[in-house]
């Protein structure tokens, strides 16, 4: 049997940190990821590296920032036989088995992980000859997120297609733990060789709907976000759903507007597919368990991509470094080594690949650059060599956040500066108050080193941090 860990990462899709029971949202029910978390670390200003999809997973997975991995954008994908954590893994004898959505989609859809469950995609070829059909091309544009408001509630069958995956992959995984710890037919165990288990759910990313039992729990339950006012600034108030005074039936008076109705029900029904994440998530634990494998022995990480606005500001969805987008939930247990508690400190989604090669005693690759600092000793309590910066970033736009202060650039639009200790709900814009100015100039030297804005530098190659290392500036 081997001496390393095994490893199950629990990840879902577009989940907003404070809606989940351990956050403080008392009317969400989340009982397996509130038991995670009352028995792990908890990590309360954790942040994606991008606001959308594609680009967080990538870097998610090298460890790296957009910049240096070159995944700014969504469509940007990594190249063939990148070294992710999981191939770091693999190298060193784990077996790395992914259940679900991956959102690789160039010619190496694995990346790493030794074996796939369930519809992560499949391979590219070289096409000698193109096929051809007649009739319309498909529509490839997505409608407004007024739209996607207007149609949330109760999807048909069995809560829409993104349920149905996620229940294909969450059978795959328990059905994979069987064959694995137990083979009941022939009784061929296996646990000789360690294993990193991923599981990754779509919801609960939008489409906005779940079962009509939980639709009809929340929907009086949930308090929406209805009476918000857009923020003043272009590159912050993009993609605004205009919300009406009323809830008439009758065709919109303004283009893109919802009504509060509209409104509560897509609340109710993202709600409601937290509440399906959490079941499915406990099925994967119920099924360890049920094999006799200890939970405590298991390094356990559960984490989301990036958050969902849900209307706050009046936006909907991601792509914007608002809290509600760019924080995302972050919760690493494992009994045997660390205490439950929280953590204060500003931590990136891209620091988990130090952080898992270290707690597995994986070297890191010393060909492999990274922005990936080890939480190993915030998890043990030290935050005195904490460098306490985190970077986010999509296209030419960039976040910076050192303690509360969080810092934001635009390529076409004047930088913004939030103090989230004094303005946790980000209304007001300090970043040209003279008792920010000396704080002002040191996010711009910083984002220039990043390689943003008129005066980047020119010779970007990463943000500079030791690899693995996490000690402050």
């Amino acid at each position: 049997m081997s001496d390393r860990p095994n490893v199950l990462f629990l990840m879902d899709d577009e989940h907003r940190s404070d809606v989940l029971g351990y956050a403080g949202d008392d009317v969400v029910r989340t009982p397996t990821l509130d038991r995670l978390a009352e028995t792990g670390v908890v990590f309360e200003n954790a942040y994606t590296p991008a606001p959308r999809c594609m680009p967080a997973r990538q870097c998610l997975m090298t460890g790296q920032l957009p910049r240096t991995s070159g995944c700014e954008s969504y469509g940007d994908d990594l190249d063939p036989q990148s070294m992710t954590f999981a191939r770091r893994f693999a190298q060193y004898g784990y077996d790395t088995v992914a259940a679900g959505k991956l959102h690789h989609t160039g010619e190496d859809k694995a990346q790493g992980w030794t074996q796939l469950i369930g519809r992560s995609g499949g391979c590219n070829v070289e096409r000698v000859e193109e096929a051809t059909a007649d009739g319309p091309e498909p529509k490839r544009v997505k409608w407004s997120d007024a739209r996607e408001v207007r149609r949330a509630g109760v999807g048909h069958p069995d809560a829409g297609w993104k349920s149905r995956i996620d229940e294909y992959r969450t059978r795959g995984a328990c059905d994979f733990l069987v064959d694995r710890f137990l083979d009941p037919h022939y009784d061929r165990e296996q646990h000789d060789r360690p294993l990193m288990l991923k599981v990754s759910l779509t919801q609960p990313h939008y489409p906005y709907l779940t079962t009509q039992e939980k639709f009809e729990y929340y929907l009086d339950r949930v308090d929406p976000y209805v009476d918000e006012e857009a923020f003043d600034h272009d590159g912050l108030s993009r993609r605004r759903v205009h919300v009406r005074d009323d809830d008439e039936r009758r065709v919109d008076d303004r283009p893109g507007a919802v009504s509060p109705r509209d409104v509560r029900r897509a609340t109710a029904a993202y709600y409601g597919m937290i509440e399906t994440v959490d079941e499915c998530f406990g099925r994967v634990l119920d099924a360890l368990e049920r094999v006799g494998e200890d939970l405590s022995e298991w390094i356990v990480v559960y984490t989301s991509d990036h958050g969902e606005m849900l209307g706050q500001h009046g936006i909907w969805e991601k792509g914007h470094h608002f809290e509600a987008s760019a924080g995302v939930p972050l919760v690493i247990r494992w009994p045997e080594r660390f205490e439950p508690g929280t953590v204060e400190q500003n931590v990136s989604l891209c620091d988990l690949f130090a952080t898992l090669c270290d707690l597995a005693d994986v070297p890191l690759p010393a060909d492999h650059t990274l922005d990936s600092r080890s939480l190993v000793p915030l998890l043990e309590g030290d935050s005195e060599r904490w460098n306490d910066e985190v970077v986010s970033a999509e296209d030419q736009r960039c976040m910076i956040k050192r303690g509360g202060l969080k810092y934001l650039h635009f390529p076409d639009d004047p930088a913004v500066l939030f103090d989230l200790d004094a303005d946790p709900g980000e209304t007001t814009n300090v970043v040209d108050d003279p008792e920010y100015s000396d704080a002002v100039e040191r996010f711009r030297a910083r984002r220039a080193e990043l390689g943003y804005g008129s005066d980047a530098v020119a010779d970007y190659e990463d943000a500079g941090y030791e690899p693995g290392v996490p000690t402050a500036n």
